[in-house]
């Protein structure tokens, strides 16, 4: 479910991707929307999550990673998966994969002029780039908070990038 503010406000189009769009990139979607509010740019920032598999195109995320989420309260219950399409290659201006497994079907399925918008989630770190978000699907309860740590990480790299291209609409720095 993309987070749509007005579209005369949006300056900048966001697209989370991960295997079955489950665990990973809605978690990832939750924690960069309740970062967007908090700097006042949600209206700024059109975000959506979306899996380059359709394994499971509708459903809610797992409960997981609902729980984790909500843990540090961050509702995702009203994301529902759904699978990456033509159309998100020229709707999107940034392309986030999870992994580089995601990254390699991302660019399987994008044109020459989209290839510029596909990156790791994890290259907007402040610390250490260029790591993939490990999957906890089939892993236990660590496995969603330590992919919830490292989308925290990159949300406050992706969010100070962010920051220096839309300034705050309140005014504040």
């Amino acid at each position: 479910m993309t987070t749509a503010p007005d579209t005369e406000q949006v300056a900048i189009r966001i697209l989370l991707v991960c295997m079955g769009n489950i665990c990973r990139s809605p978690m990832a979607h939750g924690v960069v929307r309740a970062r967007l509010l908090e700097a006042g740019l949600a209206a700024r920032v059109a975000l959506d999550s979306a899996g380059t598999h359709g394994y499971h195109a509708g459903a809610p995320p797992d409960e997981r990673a609902q729980a984790a989420a909500h843990r540090r309260g961050i509702d995702i219950s009203d994301l529902r998966s759904r699978l990456v399409v033509d159309e998100d290659f020229e709707t999107f201006d940034l392309i986030l994969a999870m992994d580089d497994e995601n990254v390699e079907a991302l660019q399987a399925s994008a044109g020459p002029a989209q290839q510029h918008k596909i990156h790791l989630l994890m290259h907007w770190t402040l610390g250490e780039e260029g790591r993939s978000v490990p999957d906890p699907y089939y892993g236990g309860p660590i496995g969603f908070e330590r992919v919830l740590d490292m989308v925290e990480e990159a949300a406050e790299g992706l969010l100070a990038r962010l920051r220096g291209e839309l300034p705050d609409p309140r005014g504040r720095p």
